[in-house]
């Protein structure tokens, strides 16, 4: 019997929708097939995956997702929903590749659909050239504008594509590249959405090695995978089975099962013959074999602990009218989201019982113009008294640092040992001390905590970091809490409650300009 690859994936993960609109689907798999781009049908099924509509027109999906072992076409079915998503529905692309001259090769099969130029009469389809209003080859930062609104920009992420820009769509190739510095800075672009749905899309194979540069790809999946997320359209083909679970006689066994072949590479027979993952077989190591041909993820920290449970978060909270508004202020905490377009800062006061107090004494949205306004609250609030703290990979010290400390506050910022430190005082505060208290009221706190997830630090048993459940799920209110109760033990002073210029000031939340 021939070898054929399976075109039914591993995983096919779609959010729970009522009332599925799938016309969107079906028309980008027949205008693609109309301009000569046939999709195989594990192509036109990731399309259905993630092409999935509500009743109001929205995405069902705002992350979608597809990895497939090299050469078997994924960027087929990419280049479908491209053209669909610019011709059809007017909408914004950033296409980041992390190699130039991978950015050029998905530039040069758009311009194979829009012809070279305005007005280009060697164009192979006229009616999609005349909607072109300008191609720019820029060189890494080339695009294409349609007459509709149309637009994509194609760029490797090193040369900082798309930058101040505001997109629709952003496309992650090579996510198994992708690093963390570049999500913060890349995440930003979809924040403005035009079209105020945005989404962000992962293309991938499994990362090399277990590190930084392609964690937040595998954070994607892992979400996805183990139904963390409710909100991603992930689509993998891969066989059956965890690596790390398996035996060295196992893992021989299972690189070298034809079936394993097929699961993983739907184009086999087709794009890549069967004599082609044999010789692979032969060559490449196991553990090789089974990451670059079978498509195969370390095993999803599935079941990352959650840190805090509703029922003990509940057990701390308080009324507005069990706490003492004129107690000292102890610390201050701050953090910003990602996309800097929210700022969450926490107070830790004194409470009755030896206890602390954490507030939310802002959860605000934040444009960087109102980095002065920031400030000054903030230091109308602390003077040079109440030490500020700050994790040092939080995107508010960028912003908050310098201003800070030249107005004259005391600004701490956490290293990775203090921040370890402070997610370990927090969790035990918690759940054995039973020493904070937090109002009841401020659901944006406590929704954080409840979404916050327990990551194992490697090397190091027993300590870990925060993470969030899902890329949905708001950790800032989280960070600037852990931030200011550390804060409070380790730079905070006592401080009595006096009249005049050291009266406390009733706490509330501020929108920030």
């Amino acid at each position: 019997m021939s070898f054929v690859g399976n075109q039914d994936a591993r995983y096919q993960v779609a959010p729970k929708c009522k009332n599925v609109n799938m016309v969107h689907a079906e028309a980008c798999i027949e205008l693609a097939s109309a301009y000569g781009l046939v999709l195989d049908e594990w192509q036109a099924n990731a399309v259905r995956i993630w092409f999935r509509m509500t009743p109001e027109g929205r995405w069902c999906a705002s992350t979608w997702g597809l990895s497939v072992a090299r050469q078997n076409g994924k960027n087929g079915a990419l280049e479908a929903v491209e053209l669909y998503l610019m011709v059809v529905l007017g909408f914004k692309i950033l296409h980041t590749s992390h190699l130039l001259t991978s950015a050029r090769k998905a530039f040069k099969r758009l311009m194979s659909f829009f012809g070279r130029k305005v007005n280009d009469p060697n164009a192979p389809f006229p009616e999609l050239n005349a909607m072109v209003v300008e191609i720019r080859k820029t060189n890494g930062q080339e695009a294409i504008e349609l007459s509709n609104g149309g637009l994509i920009e194609v760029g490797a992420r090193t040369g900082g594509a798309g930058r101040g820009s505001s997109f629709d769509f952003l496309i992650v190739d090579e996510a198994q590249e992708y690093e963390e510095d570049e999500q913060e800075a890349l995440e930003a672009t979809v924040s403005a959405s035009p079209s105020g749905d945005p989404v962000i899309v992962y293309m991938g194979t499994p990362p090399k090695t277990d590190g930084e540069r392609g964690a937040p790809f595998i954070r994607v999946r892992a979400a996805a995978v183990t139904g963390r997320s409710k909100r991603s359209a992930w689509v993998e083909h891969s066989p059956q089975g965890e690596l790390d679970k398996m035996t060295e006689i196992e893992l021989q066994a299972f690189v070298r099962d034809r079936k394993n072949w097929a699961d993983a590479n739907p184009a086999g027979g087709t794009r890549i013959k069967e004599s082609t993952i044999e010789g692979e077989c032969e060559r490449l190591s196991a553990r090789s074999f089974a990451r670059e041909r079978l498509n195969m993820f370390p095993a999803p920290a599935e079941v990352l602990e959650l840190a805090f449970t509703e029922k003990a978060l509940k057990r701390l909270a308080v009324s507005v009218d069990e706490i003492d508004f004129q107690a000292p202020i102890l610390s201050f905490g701050v953090d910003m989201n990602p996309e800097r377009t929210k700022v969450s800062v926490c107070a830790v006061t004194t409470a009755p019982g030896d206890r602390k107090h954490v507030e939310l004494a802002a959860d605000a949205p934040f444009g960087v113009e109102g980095t002065s306004v920031l400030v000054e609250w903030i230091w109308d609030r602390t003077k040079r008294r109440v030490p500020v703290v700050m994790d040092a990979f939080s995107p508010a010290r960028d912003l908050l640092e310098a201003p800070l400390k030249k107005r004259g506050v005391k600004v701490f910022v956490l290293g990775t040992e203090e921040f370890t430190q402070a997610c370990g005082q927090l969790y035990q505060a918690v759940h054995r001390e039973k020493s904070i208290t937090w109002f009841v009221e401020q659901t944006h706190l406590l929704e954080s905590l409840k979404a916050t997830v327990k990551e194992p630090l490697k090397n190091r048993p027993g300590s870990f970091k925060w993470n969030r459940i899902d890329l949905e799920s708001d950790l800032s209110p989280t960070m600037a809490a852990t931030c200011a109760l550390f804060g409070s033990v380790k730079f905070g002073r006592r401080q009595r409650s006096t009249g005049g210029s050291g009266e406390r000031k009733k706490r509330h939340a501020m929108v920030m300009g």
